[in-house]
């Protein structure tokens, strides 16, 4: 593969498939939390801004753990931080089971709400520590002016984990069928168990694997000998509005997906389980394609062009959904959700552009603003409680807007 060679033509292809094999994982986590939240939104009784707590503590979760993350890789390297994630990514999943068990005999929703959230932000110490290893060490494995196109290819197969999340869920949580409140809570338990076993046998896995420091790793070092290397890291304007960027993006993501089968409820009289397959298929089926095409297009379009492009029409998107609730709105989504595809790994590459010899320092930066993913549930979710589902989409609309601003003054900058 062509674009984990290096200019002095050695190959890191073994490692990259490796570490990308990685971004299905944690695709799925957070995708199944778009089918999670509805779902116990309607077994426990729960309003909007409430059930947005599932989001909220996943995400936020990657506030708190990105710069401890950041502190393992460069203690212990990238596969140290791989393994901490996985570890910990397994034992939350694993905690369902129990917390479901016992819930039953509190039969207290509140207590078991709480419960499910204290494991979910397990689940997220994990991936924030999964992400802050995996997303920067794909950018480097190679030429460094292909980096874009590696963590789009990479994170395509994150956005196979985004199909697989809600289509798994949605057959778990949404069966048509009766059922009592037992299985009910158990068919919460009973996805994250399998998730918990595979992620655990991963980390045994990679626990067997040799994943190598690159030569970057020299540079790094010598940055941190330099007093201003940290503070030199914020004066960088790419890296700075990258910061914004893709915090804004993450809120967005969350946001849009989070919602997207309540407001299909609510809109357009779709029932829960036939939305979760409509996200699955159509919504993150193109997110997932336009993953692979999008990284393929970066070999003749510039990558910030690309993101210009994807931004406008994301907003577009936004704007219709907020304006109508009829078949235009699923068009709009299905818009949204394919412009959404190259944005978090095109952030995050360019973000990097700007951090050169300070890249897992910068990492666990980029890394925390995934805690967006935290507020725009929450904030959409207030929004919806006191006015109407279709206006909280204003929320990602704005978020749009500044992603294409920050890409076209990335464009005008370079050229």
């Amino acid at each position: 593969m062509k674009i984990t060679i290096t200019k002095d033509g050695h190959s890191y292809l073994l490692p990259f498939l490796l570490v990308t094999s990685l971004f299905f994982l944690w695709g799925f986590a957070h995708a199944i939390l778009e089918v999670l939240n509805p779902h116990l939104k309607e077994l426990l009784g729960l309003s909007h801004a409430n059930a947005a707590w599932v989001q909220v503590a996943t995400y936020g979760a990657y506030f708190l753990m990105a710069i401890p993350a950041g502190k393992i890789i460069r203690r212990w390297g990238y596969r140290g931080g791989v393994l901490t994630g996985l570890v910990l990514y397994g034992i939350g999943a694993l905690l369902f089971l129990p917390i479901c068990f016992f819930g039953v005999g509190f039969n207290n929703p509140l207590v078991i709400f709480v419960a499910f959230i204290g494991a979910l932000f397990v689940i997220g110490c994990g991936l924030t520590c999964l992400e802050t290893s995996a997303n920067p060490y794909v950018t480097v494995l190679g030429d460094k002016n292909s980096a874009e196109q590696r963590i789009n290819f990479a994170q395509s197969l994150n956005g196979l984990g985004w199909v697989c999340g809600p289509l798994i869920g949605g057959l778990f949580f949404f069966d048509e069928k009766p059922q009592t409140s037992a299985p009910d809570i158990f068919s919460v338990a009973l996805p994250y168990l399998i998730v918990g076993i595979v992620v655990l046998f991963s980390a045994i896995a990679f626990s067997r694997c040799d994943l190598p420091e690159v030569d970057e790793e020299n540079a790094e070092k010598k940055a941190r000998n330099n007093d201003a290397a940290k503070s030199n890291l914020w004066k960088n304007k790419i890296f700075v509005l990258g910061v914004v960027a893709l915090f804004l993006y993450v809120a967005a993501q969350t946001g849009v997906n989070s919602n997207f089968v309540a407001y299909m409820k609510e809109n357009a009289g779709i029932a829960p389980n036939e939305a979760s397959k409509w996200l699955a298929f159509g919504g993150m089926g193109l997110f997932f394609v336009m993953r692979i095409v999008g990284s393929w297009v970066m070999g003749f379009v510039k990558a910030e062009r690309l993101l210009l492009l994807f931004a406008i029409g994301a907003t577009i998107g936004s704007l219709v959904v907020v304006m109508f609730g009829n078949w235009l709105s699923m068009v709009a989504f299905f818009l949204i959700f394919l412009c959404e595809s190259i944005m978090f790994p095109t952030i995050f590459a360019l973000a990097l552009r700007g951090a050169e010899g300070e890249t897992k320092r910068a990492s666990s930066y980029l890394i925390m603003t995934i805690v967006g993913g935290a507020v725009a549930p929450y904030l959409m979710g207030l929004v919806a409680d006191n006015s109407t589902i279709a206006l909280a989409f204003v929320v990602p609309m704005v978020c749009y807007i500044f992603i294409a601003v920050y890409a076209s003054l990335f464009t005008k900058n370079n050229g």
